[in-house]
């Protein structure tokens, strides 16, 4: 089930980050590990999150997602391991925050994607995720919600 979108500006956001390259098949392996790897840096460099999780995707084929798992911090992170320090951007975007299980969020995109191009929005090649309530919020899955991110181009 998605919100009903809307269109925002954000503003840059600096963020402790991993970036992978991976087989699509492997998300859902390697991103809860990536996530608890960028945690402990945080952790270790006295910083504390301002924001949910999340994951900004930089491009999306069939086979390969590349992309940074992370989090939004007070101020940039020194690297550490594979975590970096990155941003997310200051961006146009069009956004909706869908609620349900995370195995339902490629059908969510694309009713979010084919409102997009029914509203005739040129789209960035980047899109991000962030993870507003999850398992860590208890196992019922339809309690869960994601906000999805699509940068405009104008």
């Amino acid at each position: 089930m998605l919100d009903k979108p809307e269109i925002v500006q954000t503003e840059a956001q600096p963020t402790a980050v991993i970036r992978l390259t991976i087989p699509r098949e492997e998300i859902g392996t390697v991103m809860g590990p990536a996530m608890g790897e960028v945690m402990g840096a945080v952790a270790s460099a006295g910083l504390t999150p301002i924001g949910p999780m999340f994951s900004h995707h930089f491009k999306m084929s069939p086979d390969t997602f590349d992309f940074e798992v992370g989090v939004p911090v007070s101020a940039p992170i020194t690297a550490s391991g594979r975590v970096q320090s990155s941003q997310l951007p200051s961006a146009k975007v069009a956004r909706t925050v869908y609620r349900g299980p995370y195995e339902g969020l490629g059908e969510a995109w694309g009713e979010f994607k084919d409102w997009i191009e029914t509203e005739n929005l040129p789209q960035a090649p980047n899109l991000w995720e962030r993870y507003l309530t999850g398992p860590e919020s208890g196992p019922d899955s339809s309690t869960w919600s994601t906000e999805l991110n699509q940068p405009l181009t104008s």
